[in-house]
């Protein structure tokens, strides 16, 4: 192989970059490829990505629906028949729900839900319940615990 044998590979494009406002020779001199007038060929042109020329924004015209609380409590849900599936006894805390996989932080609050049937006596521990899952784990003989 011989340097002037050499190729780019294909897929890859070769980047020309522009010299901009250096003169007619260039091919972009007198306005750098900005055209004549208007707010795109002034110098320090800033816009917003949803800036729509004066025009009532989109973000703004489409009606707003409902109320998003920024205070609210989110609850990381494991339903009983999940723990269940994968074989959990004895005792059940969020960082043993995270080592099965069913949660994914162990800081996570947890709500355990009645989705599901028990056949063991479990000792749950979780910030909150649901009333069918507290008389599901209690039927079978185990506890229930409120972090």
């Amino acid at each position: 192989m011989k340097l002037n044998e050499l190729q780019v590979p294909k897929g890859i494009k070769s980047k020309s970059t522009k010299r901009l406002g250096r003169g007619a020779g260039t091919g972009q001199g007198c306005t750098s490829g900005r055209g004549s007038k208007g707010q795109n060929s002034r110098a320090g042109k800033k816009l917003r990505r949803d800036f729509e020329g004066g025009q009532m924004p989109l973000i703004r015209r489409v009606p707003k629906k409902g109320f998003f609380n920024p205070f609210r409590t989110v609850y990381s849900i494991v339903n009983l028949g999940d723990i269940a599936a994968k074989g959990l006894e004895g005792e059940v805390t969020p960082e043993i729900l995270v080592a099965a996989g069913l949660i994914r932080k162990k800081d996570s609050l947890v709500k355990v839900l009645g989705n599901g049937e028990v056949d063991k006596a479990l000792n749950v521990k979780a910030h909150a319940f649901s009333k069918s899952a507290k008389e599901k784990i209690e039927k079978t003989g185990g506890t229930v615990e409120e972090i």
